[in-house]
């Protein structure tokens, strides 16, 4: 089937930003006593929504978090992107030459992913054509977000090809009935164990060979 939509995800796809969300999480845990590692967070929650993570910690470690522990995290991630964040490296170049209509869906919150596609420069690169997980009852691995981005984008989902980096995101896309490639560019991918892929999942950490993978796809090419 052709591809006539790509659906990116945002953290650690389009935005280098998973490192900085690690280290916004991790120090704000270590004031409440809880320690984790980037390796920690990387395993468990990359590529789920905020509500979820903290619900995850909540139950791990036996205590209530604070009343404010959402909002803080997120005004000081805000803070860190507008200092640090950057795309991902050749995202941009690759964008500039993709013939292919694309979209976002994130777990990320409406407010964050906005954020994030402001200090990118991608706001209005990408206005009316970002979906949260705030819109569907069950995010990813769930494949609810992909399935309602491709409606809302009328496309049918065979001919829709999802660009993750977390494992839960493959499965959602999976699940959606869309093909999927998994990104490994991000810096909180480098130096990792590698992610699990689903048998038949392509692996690439370069946007520079994207379109070459692009156009194997749309002539049918089994990419190995």
């Amino acid at each position: 089937m052709p591809i006539k939509l790509i659906i990116f995800d945002c953290d650690g796809v389009i935005a280098d930003s998973e490192v900085l969300s690690a280290s916004v999480l991790i120090d704000q845990l270590a004031g409440l006593g809880i320690v984790m590692t980037p390796a920690d967070v990387r395993r468990d929650f990359l590529g789920r929504s905020f509500p979820t993570v903290a619900q995850t910690i909540r139950e791990r470690f036996g205590q209530p978090l604070p009343d404010r522990f959402e909002a803080d995290y997120r005004a000081r991630l805000l803070d860190r992107f507008a200092a640090e964040l950057g795309p991902t490296p050749g995202f941009m170049a690759m964008l500039d030459a993709l013939a292919v209509p694309a979209c976002i869906a994130t777990s990320s919150s409406p407010e964050r992913a906005g954020r994030t596609l402001e200090v990118l420069g991608l706001a209005d690169r990408f206005a009316g054509r970002v979906f949260t997980a705030s819109l569907v009852r069950h995010g990813k691995p769930a494949p609810d977000l992909f399935l309602l981005a491709a409606d809302r984008m009328g496309c049918a989902p065979e001919n829709t090809l999802v660009i993750e980096d977390s494992s839960p995101g493959i499965a959602a896309g999976l699940a959606a009935g869309m093909p999927v490639l998994h990104y490994a560019g991000g810096a909180h991918l480098r130096g990792a164990e590698p992610v699990r892929l689903p048998p038949g999942i392509r692996s690439f950490d370069n946007w520079g060979g994207f379109s070459q993978l692009l156009a194997d796809l749309q002539q049918g090419v089994r990419i190995p």
